[in-house]
């Protein structure tokens, strides 16, 4: 059939497209060791996300904190931030109260199970990092955090 295009050649797969070879691209590989780090997040948090994690422990790290300032802080745009703050308020980890200071302005803290849940995760979310890092020597995990730092 006219319409089908000619089977590539080893030689020509192993080239890539016109040299392309997705599995050598940055955004390839990034994608691969973020599904990575999020299954290990998966397998030793399940109760939590990491998107929620990361709001938690700003959460916690700030005291009270506006639900714009948190996307800042987490790195998330305002949707996401919106969908990950009304999980965490139904499940009864954040409460939402209004600012004393500003009564337009809703304040976002940690409940007591809240700051429990943080309590009691911290030691995993550690772990999380060593075993993400665990195929590199010492030395590559600091840079490889360096240069993520840089990236992003």
């Amino acid at each position: 059939m006219a319409d089908e295009p000619m089977p590539r050649t080893h030689a020509e797969g192993a080239a890539g497209v016109a040299g392309y070879v997705l599995e050598e691209q940055v955004g390839f590989l990034l994608r691969r060791a973020h599904q990575r780090a999020s299954a290990i997040f998966q397998e030793r948090i399940p109760t939590l996300t990491p998107t929620q994690w990361a709001a938690l422990v700003k959460i916690r790290e700030a005291g009270g904190v506006s639900q714009n300032r948190l996307g800042r802080l987490t790195a998330m745009d305002a949707a996401t931030m919106q969908g990950v703050v009304t999980r965490l308020v139904d499940r009864g980890l954040v409460d939402r109260k209004p600012d004393p200071a500003d009564r337009r302005r809703v304040v976002l803290r940690l409940s007591e199970r809240g700051r429990a849940t943080v309590d009691e995760v911290i030691e995993a979310a550690r772990a999380v990092s060593a075993e993400i890092l665990s195929p590199l020597s010492p030395r590559e995990r600091e840079a490889v955090v360096r240069l993520l730092r840089r990236l992003g």
